[in-house]
């Protein structure tokens, strides 16, 4: 599934999203965010001042208040801007969820066998019990499972393997999706699902909704934003009559404005932080998203972010998924470039992976030239479900290649007959890993043609990376431990875990978990559900059965087992970016008092003229200054919280090093100089 990205300030998300800034100024909806909701009762209230000034009872000039109170209100309807354009994001890709549900007609049985009368209906009328029939070249229109018939399967378009797969009745492989197509013979399906009710529509309404748990990490920061703005809030409140109090005393100087107090509050207070927190978190689920994984929670999110330990499944994830030839192993008597060539020209017509990497290798190891169809004058036998195994007729001869079992069943029919010395072979390949094709013409076995888990180019950097981030790879396979030991090997993983049965699965989650990790893995099969549901990040694939799918809290609509390396790095990613904000809003703050504490006590304390090391214009410019640039600073900052800061394989210890450097220091810097230039631009207008 592919989306179409809308670009960060696009007006198809810019302009619900500022009618929705003004939406969420519902008192209801800001007591979500406390930090956020003192702004709006500060804004509330400067307000309120502004109007008593305009009836002459002003504690400040109306304009100076009414200036602070503008800027308040925009401070609060930034944070909600932000906001609301990271659920709009969510909310359009939703739409793109939607292309996933393509109109197909489907052929309705009246009765329970493939011989009944059919009808034509759209898939959209068919109900959960509905019985279809789908033949060759026709794609299956929904989900369900196979009743009657053998079909060869292609599910590329979900799956991303090209090689096709086989689907029967009875047994672990009976299910089918819709929007596959079957590529030979036939199937009758029973439709397992009603319209509305699949995981897609689940999903699309769960992403329109775009309502989001808090996770543990985000509440314990929400709590210690809460604890400070407490601190600030008590302190701001006794200052008014302390500074009424000093007045007195000295018989000089004028007491702190409420206007004044609540600026000071709201500078001192991380509303930078609190603005962007709950964006941030909308943003890291859109981010899956965008990588076509949907995240059932923004704990699961978070989760990856964490995860110590991850399992890989190796077929499709470590290795290819799709066989390549490796090697042509004659019978006695038979040269290997004999073989070569009847198994080349047995591929001729054979357009699966496995096929084409026939013709390549033949062509490699004894420059085999690939011959022309037509002028063969041959007639083709492509594979079937029934018989396991393809060929061609060309000049008398019948070649096959196919299943050790199903090739030997024709040759027993001509007449002929196994040679020991073959199954020899075919033991030996199974042994390894490989999976054996026997090549046969007429009566007379030629070989075997070994067929090889290939390990993805890159996987073994990008498990390097993953061991320099501190995260264990371990290796899931079901074959011998010979075997796994040397594809673990090849792709660099810390551990494997062979002949991996579903107890085996769930009894090594277990141990890491008492240990202390955080453990992520992939599944797609029912027997995948005990360990998807212990894992602390589970990613069930699309085409995967109904229980994984329930079991895991992502769940890929490519269903591509390599995608949980990327879950865990869109993960860090938004660990990232919400620390690296968090210090960045510390540190702004910090500066900020170095600007409008002396601004706000000069008139009481003229000695705190000496920390107006900014030496901004005046007093009211320099509240007013801080004000103004306490809000721009959350709409600067909008693209990186959306956005993420960039991620980099790198240790905590780095990152922490590097977050300091940056975003510490760039936010103790920056407010600076922002309310250095605001100052001068005020100064220069003469607003204050």
């Amino acid at each position: 599934m592919s989306h179409k990205t809308l670009a960060m300030f696009d007006p198809v998300l810019v302009k619900p999203a500022i009618v929705d800034s003004f939406k969420k100024l519902n008192p209801v909806v800001q007591w979500r965010n406390p930090v956020m909701f003192v702004v709006f009762v500060g804004s509330i209230l400067t307000t309120a001042l502004w109007v008593q000034a305009l009836a002459g009872q002003g504690e400040a000039p109306a304009g100076f208040i009414l200036a602070v109170a503008l800027w308040l209100w925009f401070t609060v309807l930034f944070a909600n801007f932000a906001e609301a354009l990271a659920e709009g994001r969510s909310k359009a890709q939703a739409a793109s969820l939607r292309s996933l549900k393509k109109e197909t007609w489907a052929k309705k049985l009246k009765g329970p066998h493939a011989t009944a009368e059919w009808i034509t209906v759209p898939a959209t009328e068919l109900r959960k019990g509905d019985l279809v029939l789908v033949h060759a070249n026709e794609t299956i229109p929904a989900d369900g499972e196979v009743i009657e018939g053998v079909a060869s399967v292609d599910e590329s378009a979900i799956t991303g393997e090209s090689a096709p797969v086989i689907r029967e009745s009875g047994g672990d492989f009976s299910a089918v999706t819709g929007g596959t197509r079957v590529l030979s013979d036939w199937i009758v399906v029973r439709v397992t699902v009603n319209p509305g009710e699949t995981f897609v529509d689940r999903m699309i309404a769960m992403v329109e909704s775009a309502k989001r748990q808090k996770t543990p990490n985000e509440i314990a920061l929400t709590i210690l934003l809460v604890a400070l703005t407490i601190v600030f809030l008590v302190v701001t409140v006794t200052l008014l009559p302390y500074s009424m109090f000093s007045v007195d005393v000295a018989k000089a100087g004028t007491p702190v404005t409420i206007t004044t107090l609540i600026a000071l509050l709201v500078c001192l207070i991380p509303t930078t932080i609190a603005g962007l927190l709950s964006a941030i978190g909308v943003a890291g689920m859109s981010r899956m998203m965008q990588a076509n994984v949907i995240a059932t929670s923004g704990r699961a999110v978070e989760a990856a972010g964490d995860v110590d330990v991850l399992l890989l499944d190796k077929t499709g994830t470590i290795t290819l998924g799709n066989r390549q030839a490796s090697g042509f192993l004659p019978a006695d008597g038979v040269r290997e470039a004999d073989l070569a060539s009847a198994a080349q020209l047995a591929s001729l017509a054979d357009e699966t992976p496995e096929g084409r990497s026939i013709m390549v290798l033949a062509k490699q190891k004894f420059n085999l030239r690939e011959r022309d169809i037509q002028s063969l004058e041959a007639q083709f036998i492509h594979f079937s479900a029934q018989t396991r195994m393809s060929g061609v007729d060309v000049h008398g001869k019948q070649i096959r290649k196919g299943a050790a079992d199903a090739i030997r069943k024709h040759v027993e029919d001509l007449g002929g007959s196994m040679p020991m010395s073959v199954l020899g072979i075919v033991e030996d390949v199974a042994r390894r890993g490989s999976t054996p094709l026997v090549v046969s013409e007429g009566t007379k076995v030629l070989g075997v043609v070994e067929l090889k888990d290939i390990v993805k180019g890159g996987i073994k950097e990008r498990f390097a990376e993953l061991r320099r981030m501190g995260i264990r790879t371990i290796m899931i396979t079901g074959d011998n431990r010979l075997t796994a030991a040397a594809i673990a090997a090849e792709a660099g993983v810390d551990d494997f875990l062979a002949e991996a049965t579903p107890e085996a699965k769930l009894a090594l989650i277990r141990q890491h978990q008492s240990e202390g990790r955080l453990v992520a893995m992939t599944g797609d099969g029912t027997n995948d559900a005990p360990a998807l549901a212990q894992a602390d990040v589970a990613v069930a694939m699309n085409t995967g059965t109904q229980a994984a799918k329930e079991a895991g809290n992502m769940v890929d609509l490519d269903s591509n087992p390599t995608k949980l390396i990327e879950v865990v790095e869109t993960g860090k990613q938004m660990l990232m970016t919400r620390g690296s904000l968090t210090t960045f809003s510390i540190a702004n703050d910090v500066a900020k008092y170095f600007a409008i504490i002396p601004a706000a006590f000069v008139t009481t304390y003229p000695q705190l003229e000496a920390l107006n090391i900014m030496h901004l214009a005046s007093p009211a410019s320099a509240i007013l200054s801080a004000v103004i640039f306490n809000a721009l600073i959350i709409m600067f900052l909008i693209p990186l919280a959306l956005k993420g800061v960039r991620y980099r394989p790198l240790g905590a210890a780095v990152l922490l090093r590097k977050n300091l450097l940056v975003y510490g220091l760039g936010g103790l810097v920056a407010p600076f100089i922002g309310i250095k230039i605001i100052d001068l631009l005020i100064a220069g207008v003469g607003l204050a």
